[in-house]
C-alpha cells in the first residue's frame, strides 16, 4: 500500500532532488487521501478530463446532485439532459453511462485488478468507452495507489515540469518521460508534489 510506504517515498525523493526536497517540505500534510469505490474514482477521472481541478470539483458536486447515491446503477439510470444540465458534455454522459453498465453488467470487475500488472490494468480499462491512458492511469494512483505512475499526458505534471525543471518550457513526451526516471520507484509521489505546487485544491478522484 502507497500509503503506508509515503514516509519512504518522500525521503528518497527528497535525499535525490532539490525541488522535491523543497516541496516536500512546503507540504507536509499533503498526500493521497483513503480510496473510494471504484466505480467513483472512474467516474471523477471521467468527468476531470481536460478540465481544471476547480472545475472538476464543481461539475462533480452537480453531477452527484443529480444522481443521489453515486452507483452504476443511479448513474445508469439517470436522465442525459439532466445530466448535461449538471454541466457535461453530451459525450462524458455517453461516456459514464457506458462505464456504469460496464460495471453492472460485469465486464469491468475491480477485484482482480489488485493482482495485475499497472500495464495489465490499464490495457483491460482502455475497452471501456471514453476510458484512454490518461484515465486508467488515475485510477491507478487514486484507486489502487500505485506507486510507480508517470502519467505523461497529464497537462498538470507538464506544467509543473516546466515550472520547476525547465524555466517554464513545457517538455516533449520523450522528455518528461526521460526526467520522470529520476523518481522512479517513487513517481507516483512525485507526481502528486508536483500537482499540489500548482494548485491550492489537493487533486482527489
Amino acid at each position: 500500500m502507497l500509503l503506508k510506504n509515503w514516509a519512504t517515498a518522500c525521503a528518497a525523493l527528497a535525499a535525490n532532488d532539490a525541488v522535491m526536497h523543497d516541496l516536500i517540505a512546503q507540504y507536509p500534510n499533503s498526500r493521497l487521501g483513503k480510496r473510494v469505490e471504484p466505480f467513483q474514482t472512474l467516474a471523477r477521472a471521467i468527468v476531470g478530463q481536460q478540465i481544471s481541478v476547480k472545475a472538476a470539483e464543481s461539475v462533480w458536486q452537480r453531477f452527484v446532485a443529480v444522481v443521489g447515491e453515486m452507483t452504476a446503477s443511479s448513474v445508469a439510470a439517470a436522465d442525459a439532459a439532466s445530466l448535461c444540465a449538471a454541466g457535461l458534455s453530451a459525450r462524458k454522459v455517453s461516456y459514464l453511462q457506458d462505464l456504469a453498465r460496464h460495471f453492472l453488467d460485469g465486464r469491468v470487475e475491480p477485484l482482480r485488478w489488485r493482482k495485475h500488472t499497472d500495464h495489465a490494468v490499464i490495457e483491460e480499462l482502455i475497452q471501456v468507452r471514453g476510458i484512454g491512458r490518461w484515465t486508467a492511469e488515475m485510477f491507478l494512483i487514486f484507486h489502487l495507489q500505485r506507486p510507480d505512475i508517470w502519467p505523461v499526458d497529464d497537462i498538470g505534471l507538464q506544467k509543473a515540469v516546466a515550472l520547476h525543471y525547465c524555466a517554464g518550457d513545457r517538455p516533449s513526451v520523450s522528455q518528461l518521460q526521460k526526467h520522470g526516471e529520476a523518481f522512479a520507484p517513487w513517481r507516483t509521489v512525485a507526481t502528486w508534489y508536483l500537482w499540489r505546487s500548482l494548485d491550492p485544491i489537493e487533486v482527489q478522484y
